[in-house]
């Protein structure tokens, strides 16, 4: 495992399961910034307005994806109305015990008219976001950063070869010009640019 490498998630992961009456639904999502990690916490609202907690905890780059292993984590939860500690800490802890990051959980409940006591929430809460993490998966992967090149239609196809060689992510727009963004590890980022700089000449736009 590299220097910089991390363990996140896989993908989206889900888990249901009930206790005493009470169903929870467990969540998580890959998330490398708090934006991103915000807006699962509010897809999720969306999706049970109706639920009697949504109790959300993340762990993302303080700095932003492109941050490596040793970058400062924002560490977020709330209990949303649920007694103090008793599910937003466990939520969190569970993904701090397994060592995950740039990932966010979000475990929802109907209550189903059985109090379960501070402790009883705290088991329930905790597997809710183990087992959408077992759903999930957890991966090893390496700081990416993403950066746009914009060309002209002639220089497209020379762009988009070096792209696809390199195995990197993106998304290709033919508009006006040609413009791709791209998403790649840290660590190779600057190297594709030059790359990509030297077959067009100079002529790419990279931001």
């Amino acid at each position: 495992m590299s220097d910089d490498a991390y363990r996140t998630v896989a993908g989206r992961g889900e888990a249901a399961f009930e206790v005493r009456g009470s169903e929870f639904i467990g969540y998580v999502a890959p998330a490398n910034s708090v934006e991103e990690a915000e807006a699962f916490v509010a897809e999720i609202n969306e999706r049970h307005p109706d639920a009697t907690h949504n109790v959300p905890a993340y762990r993302v780059p303080a700095g932003g994806e492109s941050a490596g292993a040793g970058t400062m984590l924002r560490e977020y939860s709330s209990d949303d109305g649920e007694p103090s500690g008793s599910s937003g800490n466990p939520a969190l802890n569970v993904l701090v015990q397994r060592e995950i990051r740039n990932v966010v959980a979000v475990v929802t409940r109907y209550y189903g008219g059985t109090n379960l006591g501070v402790g009883g929430l705290a088991r329930a809460y905790s597997r809710g976001v183990k087992e959408a993490i077992d759903d999930a998966g957890v991966v090893e992967e390496l700081p990416h950063e993403t950066f746009s090149v914009a060309v002209e239609y002639d220089d497209s196809g020379t762009v988009r070869g070096l792209l696809e060689s390199a195995g990197v992510e993106f998304d290709a727009a033919y508009e006006a010009d040609v413009s791709f963004d791209v998403r790649a590890p840290t660590e190779e980022g600057a190297a594709l640019r030059d790359e990509i700089r030297s077959a067009t000449s100079g002529r790419a736009d990279i931001e």
